[in-house]
C-alpha cells in the first residue's frame, strides 16, 4: 500500500516479492482511503484476510502500528515519517559489501537528521555497533535513538568511514523548501568535505537525490559513491 510517492519501494518490494514466486499486489493508497474512507483497523482486517503480509509507506508512525495491531498478518514499514527500516537494511548491506564488517565502522549523517532516515541510522547504527554523528544545524537532530551531535559539518565527518546524506526537502516539507536550502548549505556533500573523510570513505544515498543540493553531482556520481549499489540492495533487503 502506497500513500507517499514510491519509486525504489513499490519496484523493489514488487520485483522481489515475484522473484521468490510471491504475487505483489499493489493498493493505491489515496483510493483506498485508509483512515478517511473507513478505519485502519477495519482495512487491517480486510487485507488480513486477502494477503500472506502487508508493506505500507504512509505517515505517522501510529498508523502502520494500528494496521499490524488488527490484521493478523505481518505488517512491514515500507516508510512511515518516524521510520525508514527497510532502507537502513539495504544501506546496511551495502557497507558490509563493500567494507566487509559493520562493526567499528564511523558513520557522518549530514544535513536534516531530523528525518525518518535520522531516526533510523540513529537506531540501526547503534544495533550493528557503528559509530553514528549527525552532522546538522541545531534543532536537527534525531528525535529517536542516542546519537553524536554537531553543528560542524567537517567534524562529523573526520575520519568518516561512510557519509550519509538525505534531501533536504522531505515530503510534507515542500513549503519549506527555500529556508531548508540556507540552512542546510554548510551540510552539503561536496568534494572538499569528502576530503575531510577516510581516503577510502563510501557515500550513500536514499534517493531521490538533488544534484548541486544535498550532494554535489561530482560526488553523487564519483568513485567514492555507491548509492546505485544501495538502490539494487533494496530489492534484495527485502526479499530478506
Amino acid at each position: 500500500i502506497f500513500d507517499k510517492p514510491t519509486l525504489r519501494t513499490q519496484a523493489s518490494f514488487s520485483a522481489g516479492i515475484a522473484e521468490l514466486g510471491g504475487h505483489p499486489m499493489l493498493v493505491d493508497g489515496s483510493l483506498a482511503g485508509i483512515g478517511t474512507r473507513e478505519s485502519v483497523a477495519d482495512v487491517a482486517r480486510v487485507l488480513g484476510r486477502q494477503a500472506a503480509a502487508i508493506v505500507w509507506r504512509t505517515f505517522e508512525q501510529a498508523r502502520i502500528e494500528e494496521m499490524a495491531a488488527h490484521a493478523g498478518v505481518p505488517v512491514v514499514n515500507a516508510l512511515t515519517d518516524d521510520f525508514h527500516p527497510c532502507q537502513l537494511l539495504a544501506a546496511l548491506l551495502t557497507v558490509r559489501e563493500h567494507k566487509g564488517t559493520l562493526a567499528g565502522l564511523r558513520v557522518a549523517f549530514l544535513g536534516d537528521a531530523a528525518c525518518n532516515m535520522g531516526n533510523s541510522w540513529a537506531v540501526a547504527g547503534a544495533m550493528a555497533g557503528m559509530d553514528v554523528v549527525f552532522g546538522c544545524p541545531d534543532g536537527y537532530a534525531p528525535a529517536h535513538g542516542a546519537a553524536e551531535v554537531t553543528d560542524d559539518p567537517e567534524a562529523a565527518v573526520a575520519a568518516a568511514d561512510v557519509v550519509v546524506t538525505d534531501t533536504w526537502v522531505s515530503m510534507g516539507k515542500e513549503e519549506e523548501a527555500e529556508a531548508r536550502r540556507a540552512t542546510f548549505a554548510p551540510y552539503a556533500v561536496t568534494a572538499g568535505l569528502m576530503a575531510r573523510a577516510a581516503p577510502d570513505a563510501i557515500v550513500l544515498h536514499c534517493l531521490p537525490a538533488y544534484r548541486g543540493t544535498e550532494i554535489s553531482a561530482e560526488v553523487l556520481d564519483g568513485p567514492q559513491s555507491v548509492v546505485w549499489d544501495e538502490a539494487e540492495n533494496r530489492r534484495h533487503a527485502q526479499k530478506a
